[in-house]
């Protein structure tokens, strides 16, 4: 985020000390000015002003680590920072980034409800993760330019949630059934192979980066300049018979400006999106049920 033209001041914040970090990306020679706050007692000071939040706070998938053990230690964590931006920043465009954001997403919308900030334009889940995968995996598959492949990925993220819809792909890619099988189970595990690779020393981290840079360029662009910008993403949506649901989004100043649906999409489709449903009502469920209580 350092090095994008539409931000003027980026704050830091987290439990450790962040301040290194801050003097370190106020070396790089472009404009955003870069303040770091550490600790508890200066969440509020990061917070205050902001346009646009995103939250990568929280513990990353280990081998062997499972979705529950995921979600006890970050959905609290979650909870914490977003009960904040709806005490200090309620206009501000929240994008989350940790997982599981099939749960997570849902539970920031039931606390920014108990903090009467909720706005369901102004909250995302960032699955562009799983769109660059599906670009990359594509491109590799046809022996295609990567930058000139656009496929759209919706559903949830995680697991068999992810459904990319192959028949939407621009350029139009013809693949036969075997193919787009090992395509959909290498998209839906990249993660997992990521984190078996790693080895214990972490999950996907620069291509994490990169994606979520990305989907907030493309937020804070299209905020300021009106352009038409769609990008997939997690929100509350009536696309599927879920109370959120990932599908291309068109971003504007405020914030969702339409939700697209999942447009026609063939036999295969059907089917990994019908797989789909059950997993994310439950997940969806799953985050609610917690925000309940928090």
């Amino acid at each position: 985020m350092k090095n994008s033209l539409h931000v003027t001041e980026l704050s830091l914040y987290d439990i450790a000390n962040v301040a290194g970090v801050a003097a370190d990306l106020n070396h790089i020679e472009t404009h955003p000015k870069v303040i770091g706050y550490t600790g508890q007692e200066n969440l509020s000071t990061a917070l205050v002003g902001a346009k646009v939040v995103l939250i990568a706070a929280g513990v990353s998938r280990r081998p062997g680590m499972s979705r529950d053990d995921l979600f006890d230690k970050n959905a609290p964590i979650v909870a914490d920072l977003v009960r904040a931006c709806g005490k200090s920043c309620p206009e501000a465009m929240i994008c989350l980034i940790t997982n599981p954001i099939n749960s997570t997403v849902p539970i920031a919308a039931e606390i920014l409800k108990k903090e009467e900030a909720y706005n369901p334009k102004r909250l995302f889940g960032i699955t562009t993760l799983d769109i660059i995968r599906t670009n990359t995996f594509i491109a590799q598959a046809k022996d295609l330019d990567v930058s000139k492949v656009s496929c759209p990925v919706v559903g949830g993220h995680s697991g068999s949630t992810i459904v990319p819809i192959f028949s939407q792909c621009n350029p139009a890619v013809a693949l036969p059934r075997r193919v787009l099988e090992e395509l959909v189970a290498r998209i839906q595990n990249a993660g997992t192979d990521v984190v078996n690779l790693k080895a214990g020393e972490g999950s996907s981290t620069l291509a994490m980066a990169y994606a979520g840079a990305r989907f907030a360029n493309s937020l804070l662009h299209a905020m300021k300049s009106r352009a038409e910008i769609v990008e997939c993403a997690f929100v509350e949506s009536e696309v599927a018979e879920t109370d959120f649901f990932a599908s291309p989004v068109l971003l504007g100043p405020n914030g969702v400006e339409k939700v697209f649906g999942t447009g026609n999409v063939n036999k295969y489709e059907t089917e990994l999106l019908k797989n789909a449903i059950p997993e994310l009502k439950k997940n969806i469920q799953r985050g609610k049920d917690f925000a309940a209580t928090y």
